[in-house]
């Protein structure tokens, strides 16, 4: 081989090495689009527990949802969906580590203080829950303080509801523990059992619009009562109460209620939802995309969910953000 020769092989191996070492370059660059928002990062693959809530809530249709968009769009992520109580029932079963997911609402968050609450993170604020009071479209009720001596569901103990509904009773001037009877009821069978006339009222704390009052109203008159006029009193009262704005019932959302076609002043308080500290960045940052991106196909069936948006989707307080969602909208373009 000749001087020459070897000049020319060693050159071309200088050049094969620039290459090699630019190719290098590039796919760490889109390793780090892919991790940083651009793609999806990698993440444990695996069966996740996510408690919803009771049957015919939203909480319950937002869960089923979310599991078939990441079936579909995150390969090896399931959600085994767990029925629950509602919110506090949810945080107990995060924080023990029965769940890895679940939803609750931000005046639970803030009242919750069980062995474990320090390790609660959030994902995203979703939607608002609405405080709703329903009675027979015939019913003497126009105000919750004439609520006094009746037969009320006040939701399951362990749900937002009986939450909401103890601190609304004491704003209307009732005490919730001997003003009324207290029925602990589910949507559905509270909605079954003022049909039957077995109670005369019940509350219910959620997303807009809720299958089982649709479905109620759709074979029993109904009426909506108004709850804003308590905000003040409930304000006053501190404690978790800070999470509840006051809100308004459209016209239209459950167009077989009276009165139709008139809008009800309520309140409204956010939905979070929620992990653990320890559970992987990784699959909270997955999660978290699926979330957001997944807006415009879940509410499509679940009008609430419309509302879900990157920009106010952080949010999450009384919580801190967990580090995987941290991860995500830092990282996600506008």
């Amino acid at each position: 081989m000749t001087p020459s020769t070897g000049r020319m092989r060693a050159a071309a191996r200088n050049r094969l090495w620039r290459a090699a070492a630019a190719l290098l370059l590039v796919v760490g660059a889109l390793a780090g689009w892919w991790l940083d928002g651009g793609g999806t990062a990698s993440y444990p693959k695996g069966v996740y527990g996510f408690a919803t809530g009771v049957q015919s809530g939203v909480y319950d249709k937002y869960g089923q949802l979310l599991r078939h968009y990441l079936n579909d769009k995150m390969p090896g992520i399931q959600l085994r969906l767990d029925g629950s109580q509602g919110s506090v029932d949810n945080l107990e079963r995060v924080t023990q580590g029965r769940d890895d997911f679940a939803i609750a609402t931000a005046d639970s968050v803030a009242d919750f203080n069980e062995t474990g609450s320090d390790r609660l993170r959030a994902i995203a604020r979703l939607y608002d829950d609405y405080l709703q009071l329903i009675v027979p479209a015939d019913s003497p009720v126009t105000q919750a303080s004439q609520l006094k001596g009746l037969r009320v569901g006040v939701g399951q103990p362990k749900s937002g509801v009986s939450l909401v509904t103890h601190q609304l009773l004491a704003a209307a001037g009732i005490d919730p523990d001997t003003g009324i009877t207290a029925e602990p009821l589910g949507v559905e069978d509270a909605a079954n059992e003022l049909q039957s006339g077995k109670i005369d009222a019940f509350f219910w704390s959620g997303g807009l619009p809720t299958g089982a009052l649709t479905d109620l109203s759709n074979r029993f008159p109904i009426r909506l009562v108004p709850l804003g006029d308590l905000i003040d009193a409930l304000h006053k009262e501190g404690g978790d109460t800070g999470a509840y704005r006051a809100a308004v019932l459209p016209a239209d959302v459950y167009p077989k209620a009276q009165p139709f076609g008139t809008p009800v002043l309520t309140m409204a308080v956010p939905n979070l939802l929620i992990t653990r500290a320890d559970v992987d960045p990784s699959l909270v940052e997955t999660v978290t995309k699926a979330v957001i991106d997944s807006r415009d196909s879940i509410g499509q069936q679940v009008h609430a969910a419309q509302v879900v948006d990157r920009s106010t989707a952080v949010y999450t307080d009384p919580l801190e953000l967990h580090d995987g969602a941290k991860r995500y909208y830092r990282s996600a373009k506008p």
